[in-house]
């Protein structure tokens, strides 16, 4: 069984980008329904603060504003392209690292397939929809959308559980030299950075495949 690990960030267009095209190239791939994929945290600015602000505002200060109309008129050309309706005026900057506790609770107690279901639901109410997922009202409705318990979530977000793993995981990933995301980790193995296009993504998993193929069975 072929794993992949996918380091991203709520708060990264590329990601649902590179999100997008992985599920394309999975779809193409002969033994696709048999890869496990999960989604790991990575927080591309820590710093971000933890009340919801307009996201304008903040690549404004980054970028410089007069960069702005171009990065996103640049994204929403090629989220068009894989069914992404991004939303830049209405987005909101909120701090992630809420989203991502969230998402190791859905794969703890739920599994890959319901955290790839949140995973998609986040991205698309931060990009799309101008929902602040650091509220965790917001989050809870968009976790039962997602098919998780609706009290249970609630609950989960009210308590420390998941602090401590998280701040690890996030940790272990710059340990392991991801600087940058979205980064594919294949078999813990080997590592693709960038939102790559589809076919990239399928011969990748070819090769992979090709490879642990050719290695003794333990």
């Amino acid at each position: 069984m072929l794993q992949v690990e996918v380091y991203s960030d709520i708060a990264c267009p590329w990601c649902y980008v590179g999100k997008r095209r992985f599920e394309k190239a999975l779809a193409a791939f002969p033994d696709g329904a048999g890869v496990e994929v999960v989604y790991r945290p990575y927080q591309l600015d820590p710093s971000t603060p933890e009340k919801a602000e307009p996201l304008s505002e903040r690549l404004a200060v980054k970028f410089g504003r007069e960069q702005l109309p171009a990065m996103h008129a640049r994204l929403n050309e090629i989220g068009q392209a894989e069914g992404i309706a991004f939303d830049f005026d209405s987005a909101l900057s909120a701090n992630t690292f809420t989203g991502h506790r969230l998402l190791w609770h859905a794969l703890e107690e739920y599994g890959r397939e319901t955290q790839a279901a949140l995973k998609e639901r986040l991205l698309r109410g931060y990009f799309g929809e101008g929902l602040d997922v650091g509220d965790h009202g917001k989050l809870t409705e968009l976790a039962a959308e997602a098919g998780l318990d609706r009290d249970r979530t609630a609950a989960f977000l009210a308590s420390d559980e998941g602090l401590a793993q998280v701040r690890q995981a996030i940790d272990e990933a710059r340990e392991i030299g991801v600087t940058a995301v979205p980064t594919f980790v294949f078999q813990g193995k080997w590592a693709v950075q960038g939102a790559q296009e589809a076919e990239t993504f399928l011969q990748v998993l070819e090769q992979v495949t090709e490879e642990l193929g050719k290695q003794p069975s333990a």
